[in-house]
């Protein structure tokens, strides 16, 4: 039915509860319909585990033959609940709804952000703790950084380390946004070290940077646009 709807593109399709998880952590999809009985993992549960992440969460439309899920469902905020066997009209009230929704999430971002008179000038210079050690390197030679249980690290040109920035946010908020950019809720690169742009799942991408690993970056599907409008793919 998905098909009808020229404006929502499948992206991935899961066959269970875990799967869903995984897929969703991956790809970051804008929408997302949940089945309710699913093998491993139910619905409900599917979101559950996903809000105990603390991640940006796509929009949930539940779609089951039990009714008596709703109240917990909206509870876990879920945008609709439809019922099976679907209606298109039904359906088509609910996508409109979604579109909306991810249309006004995108409004902020779309505007052209005004820098405060007090900002500060971006940093030139980061430290990074490596081998009991702490290293003063030049903003440029940073080829990315990556955040995970609360420890940034940040790869150099000629080392690997730890900041001591506490979240991603704050440690683009004092570089240069021109060159940093956030294409990932994990990852933060920068833009001149990107070697190569490879195709993955669905049409998203990853980004090969110019590490001594060649470490492949993933891009979000919220980023997606832009990494085409940069590369002009």
């Amino acid at each position: 039915m998905l098909k009808e709807f020229p404006e929502v593109e499948v992206v991935a399709r899961g066959s269970n509860g875990l799967e869903a998880v995984d897929l969703i952590e991956k790809i970051e999809p804008e929408l997302v319909f949940l089945d309710v009985n699913m093998p491993g993992l139910d619905g409900l549960g599917v979101v559950r585990r996903l809000r105990e992440k603390d991640i940006d969460l796509p929009h949930f439309i539940f779609v089951t033959a039990y009714d008596q899920y709703a109240v917990e469902a909206f509870r876990l905020a879920a945008m609709d609940y439809l019922l099976k066997p679907l209606e298109r009209g039904r359906l088509a009230e609910t996508i409109e709804r979604a579109r909306r929704a991810i249309q006004d999430k995108k409004a902020p971002e779309a505007a052209p952000a005004l820098k405060p008179a007090t900002a500060s000038a971006p940093r030139s210079k980061l430290l990074v703790r490596a081998s009991n050690r702490n290293f003063i390197v030049d903003a440029n030679e940073v080829i990315y950084a990556t955040i995970d249980n609360g420890l940034i690290t940040l790869v150099t040109t000629n080392l690997e380390g730890h900041s001591n920035y506490r979240t991603i946010e704050d440690l683009q908020a004092n570089l240069d946004r021109e060159m940093f950019w956030r294409v990932h809720r994990s990852f933060l690169v920068n833009i001149n070290r990107i070697k190569e742009v490879v195709p993955w799942f669905k049409s998203s991408y990853q980004l090969r940077m110019d590490d001594k690993k060649h470490t492949e970056v993933p891009v979000s599907r919220v980023q997606t646009r832009r990494l085409r409008e940069l590369f002009k793919l």
